[in-house]
């Protein structure tokens, strides 16, 4: 079903057989399966199709200030490493690309509404609303994804005018369809209805597996994401408040100063980031990426100089990051975050398929998104509150003693003040970012903020010899559009 719903879609173009693995076990399928969705247990098996197969973290990290240059003597430097920390349109196509991630996520969009379509048709429309309701937000996801990357950073002065990207919310039925980007503005407020229509009906009870579905949870995270970049504080207030019914932030992050988690081995640790069961993941996503086995030995990644800026340089509680480091040489410096999944092509096949778990949404990014939304509204006192609630799971007086003391590191204005030097509500926002820069380390978050801040970014060479600078209106903090999209007749983004 999920290639079916890949062929209909006009924005997939023949590129799919090019850049999808596993292509040709895909074209065994029939080629129409409508007539079979016809119940809302089959239309909620085809919403499992609805979220991005495709990890867009590998060009997001090396786009950002995350990846410095570990030089000639690092294992792996391929063009989905090197093209974007060098700035330039990625010639790779295949899956970690952002031609992947554009494709995958408008099959997801087809999905959804394939999905749509059966429930517009049904009779017994009213037993459908969970499954509208998971169709309208993952739709509204996939495309905030694609307009966040692929179009300029929302700005309410110029959104009207800078274009967007076609919001798609028919089925295709047609080999060749005209689509338009109309604009930012547009794409936003198609996401904001979608979104909004969504939410209220959501079942986390018709879930088998709720954490790769769009949970009431899930979706407000979604939700203050959104906000955040649409720069509608109280919004992003009112939805991060909604993701625990209790409240209860510490309870649901990564305790990572927590000696009995610091006790456990690499292999735990790896596994346990993404486990549908760890409390800090709201909505995961498997992919084919082969990000897992190549974060730690990409040439541009973690490197020495970037460990001690991150790490080693002090924060604003006083205390030490307690972020654990692996490796022992710039070569292979990682965080246990992916585990790998390889499916091999046959039962005596050598080779295969590598698969990652993502995480979309966890609850340190809602948290700290929420203290950013509290300083912009000029709420310090709750916005120092969650910073706190942040630091009390990730920072300790030293590796020799793992514990957090509130006496001790606690976050205060003066403490802002002193460590910062800017006005009150800056010294909250660049306390937001330093701890989701470190938080969200390989994950490719950063590059977000990166966007939503106008950040200039500098990438330097190891022989020091060449630089390379995206600043804050560059065109090149856009992705460009696939090749095919282009040659369609979709206006392509300036160089």
């Amino acid at each position: 079903m999920r290639v079916t719903i890949m062929k209909q879609q006009i924005l997939l173009l023949i590129a799919v057989a090019a850049i999808s693995s596993g292509c040709d076990k895909f074209l065994e399928t029939p080629p129409d399966l409508r007539a079979e969705v016809d119940s809302p247990e089959k239309v909620s098996e085809l919403l499992a199709s609805a979220y991005p197969r495709a990890n867009y973290i590998p060009f997001m990290e090396s786009m950002s200030d995350n990846a410095g240059d570990k030089g000639p003597a690092a294992g792996s430097s391929d063009y989905i490493n090197a093209d974007p920390w060098r700035f330039e349109d990625v010639r790779n196509r295949n899956q970690d690309s952002p031609d992947y991630y554009w494709y995958g996520c408008y099959s997801a969009i087809a999905a959804s509404n394939r999905a749509l379509a059966v429930i517009d048709a049904a009779t017994d429309g009213q037993d459908y609303s969970s499954q509208r309701a998971e169709a309208l937000v993952a739709r509204a996801y996939a495309h905030f994804m694609l307009v966040t990357l692929f179009s300029k950073v929302y700005n309410p002065i110029t959104a009207h005018t800078d274009p967007g990207i076609p919001y798609v919310t028919e089925p295709e039925e047609v080999v060749l369809r005209k689509y338009e980007r109309k604009t930012v503005s547009y794409v936003y407020e198609m996401i904001e209805q979608d979104l909004l229509a969504g939410l209220p009906d959501l079942d986390d009870g018709s879930y088998k597996a709720p954490k790769f579905h769009f949970t009431t949870a899930a979706a407000h995270a979604f939700a203050a994401r959104f906000y955040l970049f649409k720069r509608d504080y109280r919004k992003v207030v009112e939805h991060a408040s909604q993701v625990f019914v209790s409240g209860n932030f510490a309870d649901h992050l990564r305790p990572i100063n927590d000696p009995d988690y610091r006790a456990l081995e690499y292999a735990r640790k790896e596994a346990d980031y993404t486990l549908s069961s760890n409390p800090a993941n709201l909505l995961l996503v498997e992919a084919p990426s082969r990000w897992g086995r190549s974060y730690g030995q990409y040439r541009f990644g973690l490197t020495q100089d970037l460990l001690s800026e991150l790490f080693y340089t002090g924060n604003v509680t006083g205390g030490q990051y307690a972020y654990m480091v692996y490796g022992g040489t710039e070569l292979v410096y990682n965080i246990p975050k992916f585990r790998e999944h390889f499916v091999q092509s046959g039962l005596n096949a050598n080779y295969g398929s590598a698969y990652n778990m993502i995480p979309l949404f966890a609850a340190e990014e809602v948290l700290l998104n929420r203290a950013e939304a509290y300083a912009m509204l000029g709420e310090y006192d709750a916005a120092i509150a969650d910073l706190n609630t942040f630091a009390s799971k990730k920072v300790y007086v030293s590796q020799n003693d793992p514990t957090y003391r509130p006496t001790l590191h606690g976050i205060t204005r003066a403490k802002l003040l002193d460590f910062y030097r800017l006005d009150l509500q800056q010294n909250i926002v660049a306390a937001v970012l330093d701890f989701k820069r470190r938080e969200f380390l390989f994950e490719g978050l950063r590059y977000f903020d990166i966007l939503r801040h106008n950040l200039t970014v500098t990438h330097i060479t190891n022989d020091r010899q060449e630089s390379y600078v995206l600043g804050p209106n560059d065109p090149r903090r856009v992705l460009q559009l696939p090749q095919e999209v282009v040659l369609s007749g979709i206006e392509p983004n300036p160089r």
